[in-house]
């Protein structure tokens, strides 16, 4: 939809969130989304109920630095008062980093050209302010076996393998993965991944791949099969949802 009754305005709000006591981004039964919590602040401002709409889903656990919504409202305070206004009823796990006037056609979901994710691994045990937020692994890895691995996988590509879809063999799992890098400071690993989009869990799929192959468990060769296979396999493990963050979306 590209037209807006006038009194309307298109907002482009960017909020980052810890997602460790969400049950995801989208609304679920029972109001325990993120989106959940800003529709239901909305509503209070606006005196009705008000429904956003995201770039896309985040899973239970798995943290946003840069998660993009939109909303259409009738403000005319100027987008510094309503991004106060809104930041002064919600929890502190959720931060409102900026709120703009939006294009009538602006969508934060079918607008996007892309996004950015960084998964975070910590070499053994982490403190208590540093486990909410990252994949604890308790085994040597090879960085460099790592990194031979995500050369493999960067590229346009079926990513079939590294998705927990279970939808039908024609849906589309071709994505250009624009960048996979593993680098190392200290006992902490991160992956970045970005691409034009992302399939259902792709991201933590790539994350325990690339774990597998550090750990000795899969070679970068083994991994260039299942990726041509475009099967998944008990090869490929979920990362745990804590390390990992949404942090940009690219328009």
């Amino acid at each position: 939809m590209s037209e807006l009754p006038p009194e309307l305005t298109r907002w482009k709000g960017v909020c980052a969130y810890d997602g460790t006591t969400f049950d995801g981004w989208q609304s679920q039964v029972g109001g325990t989304a993120v989106q959940d919590t800003l529709e239901r602040r909305l509503a209070e401002m606006f005196g009705t109920t008000m429904r956003i709409h995201g770039s896309g889903r985040t899973d239970a656990g798995v943290h946003a630095l840069g998660q993009v919504f939109h909303f259409d409202a009738a403000w005319r305070h100027g987008p510094d008062k309503l991004a106060a206004a809104l930041r002064a009823g919600l929890p502190a796990s959720i931060q409102i980093k900026s709120m703009r006037p939006a294009a009538p056609s602006f969508h934060a979901r079918f607008s996007a050209k892309g996004k950015r994710y960084v998964y975070q691994v910590h070499l053994g045990d982490a403190d208590p302010f540093t486990r909410p937020y990252c994949w604890p692994v308790f085994t040597p890895v090879n960085v460099a076996a790592m990194q031979a691995a995500a050369a493999v996988l960067k590229g346009t590509h079926d990513f079939r393998a590294f998705t927990a879809l279970n939808g039908p063999e024609r849906e589309d799992t071709v994505r250009d993965l624009r960048r996979l890098d593993v680098s190392r400071r200290g006992r902490r690993i991160r992956i970045t991944a970005e691409a034009n989009g992302f399939l259902y869990k792709m991201v933590r799929s790539l994350a325990g791949v690339l774990v597998a192959v550090g750990e000795g468990r899969l070679s970068p060769e083994a991994v260039r099969e299942i990726l041509e296979g475009r099967k998944r396999t008990t090869a490929v493990q979920t990362a745990p949802p804590q390390g990992l963050f949404m942090v940009k979306v690219f328009y």
